[in-house]
């Protein structure tokens, strides 16, 4: 394995490994430690936007070594377009998601109001695209990033 397939390996650990710590072992272990279920999701929001960050570095650095080393055949093969959903998935949450869901719970959410429900609503889809990055990110660790021999889709 050269030196840009374990960085690039490493990179995609380092942010795969990042998104399942916080997302399905620290949050969940907040929310059943804390009695205070608002303190956890404060806790747990701030985490949540650091694995952002994480994502979009890494994400960033990723693509671009992959497009240095590949130029545009990374767009024509399918470890390209899922790195490239990966990001896409990270930004829209950081972007759009998460400061939908701090506007919903700034306005103070009652059980059974209109906040309720639309928090419930955005923490769902926020929780569906975190789940497809991180089962993307997977694969591409299972699979590597590796320069494929010839352009395609599979």
């Amino acid at each position: 394995m050269d030196k840009l397939s374990s960085l690039e390996r490493l990179l995609l650990s380092l942010w795969t490994g990042v998104m399942v710590g916080v997302g399905y072992i620290a949050t969940p272990v907040l929310f059943k430690s804390l009695d205070d279920r608002s303190l956890a999701g404060s806790l747990a929001g701030q985490m949540f936007e650091l694995v952002g960050i994480v994502g979009l570095i890494c994400g960033g650095l990723l693509l671009i070594l992959r497009y240095k080393d590949m130029s545009t055949k990374l767009f024509f093969q399918w470890r390209g377009i899922i790195l490239l959903l990966m990001l896409i998935l990270v930004a829209a949450s950081v972007f759009i998601l998460q400061p939908m869901i701090a506007d919903v719970k700034a306005m103070g959410i009652e059980p059974g109001t209109d906040a309720a429900k639309q928090f419930g609503m955005l923490h769902g889809i926020s929780s569906i695209v975190y789940m497809i990055t991180v089962i993307s990110g997977c694969v591409l660790i299972f699979a590597g990033l590796k320069k494929e021999e010839k352009p395609g889709f599979i």
